[in-house]
Formats: C-alpha cells, structure tokens, sequence
C-alpha cells in the first residue's frame, strides 16, 4: 500500500504531512519553503510511494473560495502536470490553523515555541489529512 500526504499550502511555506504505509497513523513530516515544495516533491516520490496528495482548500465562511486561492489553484495545476500518476485530492482546511494552534496549546508548548509557523503549518497539514482520512473511513462504511 502507498502513502497519502497532505499538503496545506501558503505563499510563504507549506507544511507537510504523511501516512505510513498502511495509511492507518497520519504525521508531520516537515515544512519546506514554497519556492522548493516542487524539488522536495520529487524527491520525497523517488524515495518513498505515495498514491495521493491531499491539499488544503481554503474557503470562507460562506462556503466560497478565499483570497488563498490564487496562489494554490496554480500550484495544484502545476501539481497534476508533473506527477500525472498521483491522486490529488482537495480537502476543507477552514479552521486547521487555529485547531494547530491549540493542539499546542494542549501538548504544553511554551508560548515561545508556538510562535513557530513552521510548525503551525506542518500539524494542519496533519489535521488536513487526519481530516481526509476519517472522510474516507466514513465513506467505507457506508
């Protein structure tokens, strides 16, 4: 079985989360700057099998697309172009943000480490694909 990542993108730096092999525990990997998401994909897909990518679609409260979006659209395009074999799926990331936030506020971070953006973006790449996973569960047992 291949891995299912998640990515929650942004113009600054994109976080990154992973599944293991059995697509069973969904975790951080890292975050990587947008510049460079591109070259890490490449290599991450010669080093290990992925069958999807799940990216984070950011929308309003109103159910339509946010201002984000002019940044991602291009970037999923671009996406489907080089790696024509994987899955891309899209995924509601409204809220990942603040929950990432709180996450670590839960697990004890210091106010200092939770200032890490780095680290904001790679835990709601996690909820991102914790979120497609449940989804996907939910859709096998129905």
């Amino acid at each position: 079985m291949a891995r299912i990542m998640a990515i929650d993108y942004g113009s600054k730096r994109v976080g990154i989360a992973v599944t293991d092999a059995m697509q069973i525990i969904a975790t951080g990997l890292t975050t990587v700057h947008s510049k460079d998401i591109v070259d890490f994909l490449k290599k991450y897909f010669s080093e290990e099998k992925v069958e999807c990518v799940v990216i984070g679609e950011p929308k309003t409260m109103s159910n339509k697309a946010s201002e984000s979006t002019k940044y991602i659209e291009p970037f999923v395009n671009r996406l489907k172009k080089l790696f024509p074999d994987i899955a891309i799926e899209r995924m509601d990331e409204r809220f990942t943000s603040k929950m990432a936030f709180q996450t670590m506020i839960d697990s004890g971070l210091k106010k200092k480490d939770r200032r890490n953006k780095e680290l904001v973006d790679e835990i709601s790449a996690t909820i991102i694909l914790q979120s497609y996973m449940q989804m996907k569960q939910n859709k096998a047992i129905q």
